[in-house]
């Protein structure tokens, strides 16, 4: 029998198969992250319609954050600060468009909080958003990019979205995987996550470690609740 480790057509094999978990695991963020836009999106259009309907005035943020933190306390996203921040970008884009630009949507909440602090000119703010698209840049990239003025010192060079997927390897795609917004939108946050050390686990947000028991024989356990269930004591 050959040696797959030294056979031709398993390393092909291999390389396609990474290749096709790391697409999936893009387009899977990239999904995530576009739901989340669209959510701060209509929490943006709630929250100046509520102000201006119910006359609720500027004590709005400051209860719903207290209201949203206790209800959902594993996301970040619903801080005081942060929901300043959505209704700000809501206004801005929706002064325009009646829904979320699509490059906008496409973009991690970090890009998205830097344009709008950054550009005060609604076409300006979608060349950047198009550009970092494009283009496959990190926060720090785009940032850079606009302290150097690269809207009006390239052009408006980018006209219409592209329907591709952001190079693998690009920054924007790593940065989008790892977006921790994304993350506390799922409730998946690191400390939710049992730390496995040798035959020994830490619980998620612990310390101590505490033995496997026969647990080892499953292999790594996937959430913390069925190992405390499954495992013998």
């Amino acid at each position: 029998m050959p040696d797959i480790l030294f056979s031709p057509d398993y390393i092909v094999w291999f390389s396609d198969l990474k290749q096709r978990i790391s697409l999936a695991r893009q387009q899977a963020s990239l999904s995530l992250n576009s739901a989340l836009i669209e959510l701060y999106w209509e929490i943006g259009r709630d929250m100046v319609e509520k102000e201006e309907r119910a006359a609720w005035g500027s004590g709005l943020i400051g209860r719903l954050s207290r209201d949203l933190t206790h209800a959902f306390p594993d996301m970040k996203g619903f801080s005081r600060r942060n929901l300043y921040a959505i209704r700000q970008w809501y206004l801005f884009y929706s002064a325009l468009s009646a829904i979320v630009p699509q490059p906008v949507a496409q973009l991690p909440w970090g890009h998205n909080r830097l344009i709008v602090s950054k550009i005060k000119d609604y076409d300006e703010a979608l060349w950047y958003a198009l550009a970092a698209n494009e283009n496959g840049w990190t926060r720090d990239d785009l940032e850079l990019k606009i302290e150097k003025r690269d809207y009006q010192r390239v052009g408006r060079a980018l006209t219409n979205f592209s329907q591709t997927l952001p190079a693998v390897q690009s920054g924007l795609a790593r940065e989008t995987l790892k977006d921790p917004y994304n993350f506390d939108f799922l409730g998946k946050s690191g400390d939710a996550i049992p730390v496995i050390i040798g035959n020994q686990y830490k619980p998620p947000g612990g310390t101590k470690c505490f033995p496997m028991g026969r647990c080892m024989d499953w292999g790594q356990p996937l959430i913390y609740d069925e190992l405390i269930r499954g495992c013998p004591q």
